[in-house]
């Protein structure tokens, strides 16, 4: 098992991908600490299938999630794996979106990639060991209508991930993003139930993502053999971003 008594934590790891890859990473062998903010039935089911424990954090909140981590050591152990995927949307054109919607997906997708990437970095570097894997999207550089926020977020991530990978490279930590494409997931069920099969037309491999073609780059680039990959983004979209419209 290429995770065996390896500690991960996933964070948004209730449900979608965060489920996927908590599910992978047990499956090699990992502890997984399953973090979630609201949906604490099925983070608790999860971790009972997987043998591994659920945390509720707000991942927007430094303290807690200073405090969340400290927990998560105490009972599993030092932190080898840390994937953050917890990610919000809330769609609208730009002249109608809110600051609490920039906000709100702002401080989520990026502040909570950074907030667990702070209380995780100094521990790894001591070690001189560690994965750090942050959940992008392919909508950073294809982008949507009336996704000027989650873009920008997402955008911000992959850039974050390159620099943090050249501070924390000579200390044996590694840090990767994964871009994901359309996946079968809650959030992307809106945009999924409108287009329809339409959207498998440009999708060269003429289907949708599922959580588990995440989680296998993850356990990857969680693992020994991507010990000489660092900052980089791995798009994971059945060729969506290629541009190519896939014959009827």
């Amino acid at each position: 098992m290429r995770l065996k008594d390896k500690v991960a934590i996933v964070t948004g790891g209730s449900r979608g991908i965060g489920k996927g890859i908590a599910q992978a990473f047990a499956a090699e062998g990992a502890k997984v600490a399953v973090v979630y903010r609201g949906s604490q039935q099925a983070a608790e089911e999860l971790a009972a299938s997987i043998s591994g424990k659920a945390y509720q954090c707000d991942v927007t909140n430094l303290a807690a999630v200073e405090t969340c981590v400290k927990q998560i050591e105490q009972e599993l152990g030092s932190i080898d794996i840390l994937v953050n995927n917890a990610g919000v949307i809330h769609d609208d054109l730009f002249v109608r979106l809110e600051p609490e919607q920039w906000n709100v997906v702002i401080s989520t997708n990026l502040g909570g990639t950074y907030n667990f990437c702070k209380a995780i970095a100094y521990p790894m570097m001591r070690k001189r060991a560690g994965r750090i894997i942050n959940v992008s999207s392919v909508a950073a550089s294809h982008v949507n209508m009336g996704q000027t926020n989650y873009a920008a977020s997402k955008g911000a991530i992959n850039s974050f991930t390159r620099a943090l990978a050249v501070e924390l490279a000579s200390r044996g930590v590694t840090v990767n993003a994964i871009a994901p494409g359309f996946i079968e997931t809650d959030m992307s069920a809106a945009v999924r139930n409108k287009a329809g099969d339409l959207l498998k037309k440009f999708i060269p491999m003429k289907r949708i993502g599922v959580p588990e073609d995440i989680a296998k780059v993850a356990v990857f680039l969680a693992s020994e053999e991507s010990a000489y990959i660092t900052g980089q983004v791995i798009t994971v979209d059945g060729g969506l971003s290629l541009g190519a419209v896939a014959a009827q």
